[in-house]
């Protein structure tokens, strides 16, 4: 009885550490909402933020990439004719990889604009569409290949039925690693050694824990949600996007919603000049919203 009474008393030590970790008040601005920063695309996704915090971000329908500059608030175009850019993510040396479905490909992107064609396919087949990634401390880039038509595509021709997570080693070299109902929204943390996909068809979210290059433990339910994008904080807390921006705790407890007011919220992820600006991609707009936390580096 006694040794009942321990455990009980441990769990509830627990319990009460999990609440103050994930306390939102210390996390958001009471009464701060998030401010429309420009309404004028056609469907805004792929979020990302440079190493001065400017964050990137496409409208793939017009085939074309922004920036918003911090500084001055305000939307930059920084290229047109993108390979129709949805996910993106910036490698070590500030390139920007994307996932450019309109041939299936993976590129890379520098500040001056010149384009490298990273990937082409999967042993010699068209990819469905890559849509989301992230790039590991070994350079590798995490990415999901689930399918979703676009009318622009000019003679496509499925050429892998299953929808993947793959792997593109910085060597070049794509292993498959799992299938999925339709993989969308992808992130990692070297800090965490966890990855993190959803499985949006399905509507639900899964964990691996990163065991090293290209190497992750089997999947694990993380919460009932799936999501087209997503980030992390400092914390490990994890935002995923849908209906507004839905905030789970490292445990899978959902803790906190950010109402956005469009159809659909794509993407978000964190910028600004002291990485603590959540900047969300939604249907048309784009928003800022200032909060008392920082994204995980």
């Amino acid at each position: 009885m006694k040794k009942i009474l321990k455990i009980g008393w441990v769990g509830l030590v627990l319990a009460v550490l999990s609440c103050k970790s994930v306390n939102t008040n210390k996390m958001f601005y009471d009464g701060v909402k998030p401010e429309k920063i420009s309404d004028q695309f056609s469907f805004t996704e792929g979020p990302a933020s440079d190493k001065d915090g400017n964050v990137y971000f496409t409208d793939q329908p017009n085939d074309k990439i922004y920036f918003w500059d911090w500084k001055t608030n305000t939307i930059v175009e920084f290229l047109d004719k993108t390979g129709r850019a949805n996910g993106t993510y910036f490698d070590k040396e500030d390139h920007l990889i994307t996932c450019s479905d309109d041939q299936g490909e993976l590129w890379k992107i520098s500040k001056n604009k010149k384009v490298e064609v990273l990937s082409k396919g999967f042993e010699g087949k068209r990819l469905n569409g890559p849509n989301d990634l992230w790039i590991d401390g070994f350079g590798g880039i995490y990415f999901t290949d689930p399918l979703y038509e676009r009318e622009y595509w000019k003679n496509f021709k499925q050429e892998i039925p299953q929808k993947n997570l793959y792997y593109r080693n910085k060597e070049g070299v794509i292993s498959k690693l799992e299938t999925f109902t339709q993989p969308n929204g992808i992130v990692g943390s070297e800090k965490l050694k966890k990855l993190y996909v959803s499985d949006i068809d399905a509507g639900k979210t899964y964990v691996y824990d990163l065991l090293g290059e290209g190497k992750l433990s089997e999947k694990k339910f993380f919460c009932e949600m799936g999501s087209d994008g997503m980030t992390l904080d400092k914390f490990g807390n994890l935002y995923l996007t849908g209906n507004g921006v839905s905030v789970f705790n490292r445990e899978g407890k959902k803790i906190y919603q950010i109402p956005i007011p469009e159809k659909w919220t794509s993407n978000v992820t964190f910028g600004g000049e002291n990485n603590d600006v959540l900047f969300i991609t939604a249907s048309e707009s784009v928003y800022v919203l200032p909060t008392k936390v920082k994204g995980i580096k």
